[in-house]
């Protein structure tokens, strides 16, 4: 058992907690990636040698150790690879490391009976045409002649669906992975019908989330707004920006627009959630060139504020909107 895949239990708006508790990992071993918003993975190869403890035996000391500095619980999952780990967490809970078998034959019984969109990279379409034939389960998947997963699902995927139903991991832990996403929150103390209120919580959270990517020299190439209900339901929508920015004010326009094409005129709303994906290094990212001096003078502001916030916090500089 050489792989974990840890899932801490961070409160709402505490991602920032997560490079501290990588750190923690990093005690066990080098080899981790980290799965923002509040997960990673961990490769222990060498680490059973060095500690004499086996991965379960760590993943205990990791859940102690979270809970004692951090005040933060955990579930685990753990198995010979990384899919496997992935989908070990999802049987875990809080307390208890859920452990996929390093034998050949406990592989094929841990997935044999897990439905086909428990297996990673199965999506909604995918299983749809799969349980159209009757493989429904990895079991009965796994058991489909190579020719008949193909002509349903095309020629490598086919392939790689088969490989994975049978158990043939081959993913690996890529330690000190870029963040693919960040991601902040602004709930409401009630079920909120305020549009006004509604917009100035998108405002805050572009503006947190520009400051952060420019923080790790970040840019981002979608904006995904996710809006929850009083009656526990939500709605998301993504959209592609036309170049990668970190600019603030280019994440506010985006987060506006999908906002507003929700149509949200009565609706309660409990929570408004953007996420930035699809992260690049800023340095690598083209612009458009432009020659409006407004939006130049915005960017140079921009800098100054994140200068003043790194010195004195957060809250140093804010829009007008948001101080009162």
């Amino acid at each position: 058992m050489t792989i974990l895949c840890v899932r801490f239990q961070l409160p709402s708006m505490y991602e920032a907690a997560l490079p501290g508790l990588l750190g923690l990992l990093e005690e066990f071993s080098p080899v981790v990636e980290a799965l923002p918003p509040d997960g990673a993975l961990v490769d222990l190869r060498g680490a059973e040698r060095y500690f004499g403890r086996s991965a379960v035996e760590l993943a205990s000391v990791i859940r102690v150790r979270a809970l004692a500095l951090y005040g933060v619980d955990c579930v685990i999952g753990a198995g010979p690879g990384t899919m496997l780990a992935r989908m070990a967490l999802r049987d875990a809970r809080p307390g208890v490391t859920c452990v996929v078998p390093e034998a050949r034959d406990g592989i094929v019984e841990f997935l044999a009976d897990k439905p086909v969109t428990a297996l990673p990279g199965v999506g909604t379409a995918t299983a749809r045409v799969l349980c159209e034939y009757g493989l429904d389960s990895l079991g009965r998947v796994a058991a489909a002649p190579l020719s008949t997963l193909q002509r349903l699902v095309g020629a490598k995927a086919g392939r790689e669906l088969r490989e994975k139903a049978n158990g043939v991991d081959r993913g690996r832990v890529v330690p000190n992975g870029a963040a693919r996403s960040l991601i902040t929150e602004r709930p409401f103390d009630r079920d909120e019908l305020d549009t006004d209120r509604h917009r100035r919580a998108l405002l805050s959270a572009a503006e947190e989330l520009g400051a952060r990517l420019r923080a790790v020299d970040k840019v981002c190439g979608t904006l995904t707004l996710t809006v929850r209900y009083a009656d526990r339901s939500a709605t998301s929508r993504s959209r592609v920006l036309k170049e990668p920015t970190a600019h603030s004010a280019a994440l506010t326009r985006v987060a506006y627009g999908m906002y507003e094409a929700l149509g949200l005129q009565r609706a309660r709303v409990r929570a408004m959630t953007l996420r930035a994906e699809g992260l690049d290094p800023a340095e690598q990212a083209s612009y458009q060139l432009s020659f409006d001096p407004v939006d130049e003078k915005v960017r140079r502001i921009e800098e100054v504020a994140d200068r003043v916030r790194a010195k004195f916090g957060p809250r140093a500089v804010v829009p007008g909107s948001l101080a009162a």
